[in-house]
């Protein structure tokens, strides 16, 4: 079975599930894994060595011939993959770098390096000939419209790699009828396309398939509510680069008011709160911030650091229940509005001191007749 590795800190579900479309075989995303046998959910975005072994040997015994995976920073550099014994990728991918687990990492530049590391691994765990063509080597595909993606793309290409940069500027895939919205998703189905293509899987097949491409996982993905004629959608975008790209594809399809609800989550990278509010501010006409997953952090502290990076914080509001700013969004929304509620996306639970409780943005998005919460700032 051939495994391929998809990493960077946005858009790394998408290209997986994209990839393993392409592919026809199996995945390990953050959401869920399809062994092909049956679908779960691990509560990880790779799962630890044991698990991961049991996930492949299922994967196996049910005939795969590919698995796709997720892979993350902390399981790089936790070595979480038995990287050249349990695992040996057949290629790889980095989606982009942006700000994101320095409360691991702390630096940017480590955080780079433990990236770069997984291409290092790839390379490693090849049996190429040295003297091989560049054709030969593992293929890893670097998109080249995310953060870092120069600095990634030369220190790959000093490894013994086949680095396939893509780009939206000039697709080698036709994008006209992607039914995926936003230019960050036409990367996604580019990176996705060209490790397919690496992999043997014809262009023609390839392109057949790409105007089948649907939201789902709450990745953009569209909810509907009778109680009002705006647009709903739920995101994941939970850093200041996804959300920027989020809000700045829905801003390019929304005729009247953007309205964007999102928190951050507690006992995570504080220093990307800031950035999140300054996002919001740039692109939304309306922020309502509330509660992620606060864990065992003040709710108020965290939107308080949302807050700080906003040169005007009196305009946003304040809701820390989550489902009354949903509610609040959707009940002062009209035709020609567009709803984002970010930040959890596929998740079903509210952590919150210590304790989760069952929450879907989803599901609460879809609640008829939303009552307007009361605003405070």
């Amino acid at each position: 079975m051939r495994i391929w590795g998809i990493t960077g800190t946005n858009g790394k579900t998408t290209v997986a599930w994209i990839l393993a479309d392409f592919l026809g075989g199996a995945y390990i995303t953050t959401v869920e894994v399809n062994t092909l046998k049956r679908r779960f959910y691990t509560g990880y975005t790779t799962p630890p060595l044991a698990q991961l072994k049991e996930i492949f040997a299922e994967m196996e015994s049910a005939g795969a011939k590919d698995c796709v995976m997720e892979v993350s920073s902390h399981a790089i550099h936790q070595n979480r993959v038995d990287f050249g014994r349990t695992t040996v990728f057949a290629g790889g991918a980095f989606t982009n770098l942006s700000e994101d687990h320095l409360d691991y990492h702390k630096t940017m530049e480590e955080y780079f390096r433990v990236k770069l590391s997984f291409a290092e691994k790839i390379a490693e765990g090849s049996s190429t000939s040295p003297s091989a063509g560049r054709s030969e080597f593992p293929p890893f595909v670097v998109c080249l419209d995310g953060g870092c993606a120069r600095q990634m793309l030369e220190a790959a290409g000093k490894l013994r790699l086949n680095v396939i940069p893509v780009s939206a500027a000039c697709p080698r895939f036709d994008l006209s009828e992607l039914k995926l919205a936003g230019d960050y998703n036409k990367s996604n189905v580019l990176v996705a396309a060209a490790l397919a293509e690496a992999a043997g899987v014809p262009h023609d097949e390839i392109q057949r398939k790409i105007p089948l491409l649907k939201p789902r996982w709450g990745r953009l993905e569209r909810v509907e509510n009778p109680s009002t004629e705006a647009e709903i959608y739920v995101d994941f975008a939970h850093t200041p680069d996804g959300l920027e790209k989020v809000l700045s594809a829905a801003r390019g399809f929304t005729v009247g008011r953007l309205i964007a609800v999102f928190g951050a989550g507690g006992d995570r990278d504080r220093t990307k709160r800031p950035l999140m509010g300054a996002a919001a501010e740039k692109f939304a006409d309306r922020t309502i911030l509330t509660n992620d997953n606060p864990r065992s952090e003040d709710p108020l502290a965290i939107i308080n650091d949302i807050l700080s990076g906003m040169k005007r914080p009196g305009d946003a509001a304040v809701e820390p229940d989550r489902r009354k700013a949903i509610r609040m969004a959707v009940s002062e929304a009209r035709k020609g509005d567009t709803v984002i509620i970010c930040g959890k996306g596929h998740e079903t639970t509210q952590e919150t001191a210590g304790v989760k409780t069952h929450f879907d943005d989803r599901e609460v998005a879809r609640e008829e007749t939303p009552t307007p919460a009361t605003t405070s700032v």
